[in-house]
């Protein structure tokens, strides 16, 4: 008996709503229980299944600044409103430029068009190119080069006016 024999052999009784199965071969011996059949009480009770679990990275927050923002620094809440956040799509390591040798991607204040390459993100060793959907301004870079990032995770700040 083959392992894709087994495999269709255990979803079968999945299916089939069968509590417990064995199977008895020249020199073979298989159970497949199904989970109600640990709801009994003489069975002992099965462990759940281990949760996959995708490993979170917390970074410390912002310094707080003591000084005053003057009316000029802090943008009020129309030109907060105004502007757009890219975003990482994945999971993965951030960086600025597509290899060391290489200059940056962006810099804060240049002008942008969609399309254009902001950064690339690896990911299972593929390098993933992340291009802006909107024209505008880089106003901000919210992460060092060879940095981790998480799902939707904040990249840059863009000004589209």
């Amino acid at each position: 008996m083959e392992i894709k024999d087994i495999q269709n052999l255990i979803k079968f009784v999945a299916k089939s709503g069968a509590q417990e199965v064995k199977l008895e071969m020249e020199d073979i011996k298989i159970t497949i229980k199904t989970p109600s059949a640990y709801s009994s009480a003489a069975e002992p009770q099965a462990l759940p299944p281990m949760p996959t679990a995708v490993p979170q990275i917390v970074s410390p927050p912002p310094p707080v600044q003591d000084t005053p923002a003057t009316p000029e620094a802090a943008p009020t809440s129309e030109e907060k409103d105004n502007l757009v956040t890219i975003t990482s799509p994945i999971i993965g390591t951030f960086y600025r430029k597509p290899s060391p040798d290489k200059p940056l991607f962006v810099e804060v204040g240049d002008v942008i068009k969609p399309g254009d390459v902001l950064c690339v993100i690896e990911a299972m060793k593929l390098f993933n190119e992340i291009e802006s959907e909107v024209s505008g301004k880089v106003v901000k870079i919210l992460l060092d080069d060879a940095s981790p990032v998480e799902f939707e995770q904040p990249l840059f700040v863009i000004d589209p006016s």
